[in-house]
């Protein structure tokens, strides 16, 4: 890949790890600021629903967070936007809309067929 392409993907995916990193800030503050029990039974259930959700999303940016390094390691060592399956490239609109994707799109639709072959 040129070394331009690889520029922009290296910028998107720092951008996009600032973003989530920004978003895990913002709750452990919402964290840190959470008071008292509510005197409402459903307003602190509501309250806790909520925090439960934010805690699985954090828990998913986690995930892509370690993608995200994974793929500014790859942009480092030379092997970003090569398939890890197959060995071939991976499609530059495919990079555009995950740049963290390590397989091509043929490889990942097998992925998961596999996974809900399993599943069933």
């Amino acid at each position: 890949m040129e070394k331009e392409k690889l520029e922009f993907f290296k910028q998107l995916l720092l951008k996009r790890r600032e973003e989530i990193l920004k978003e895990v800030m913002e709750t452990k503050k919402e964290l840190t600021e959470i008071g008292e029990p509510l005197p409402d039974a459903l307003d602190q259930a509501t309250r806790e629903s909520n925090l439960a959700f934010e805690l699985r999303l954090r828990d998913r940016e986690q995930k892509l967070l370690k993608k995200i390094e994974k793929a500014l390691r790859k942009i480092e060592e030379g092997t970003y936007g090569i398939c890890e399956a197959c060995g071939t490239e991976i499609d530059e609109k495919r990079l555009i809309a995950r740049p963290e994707a390590t397989l091509c799109i043929d490889c990942k639709r097998a992925q998961e067929r596999m996974e809900r072959i399993k599943g069933e």
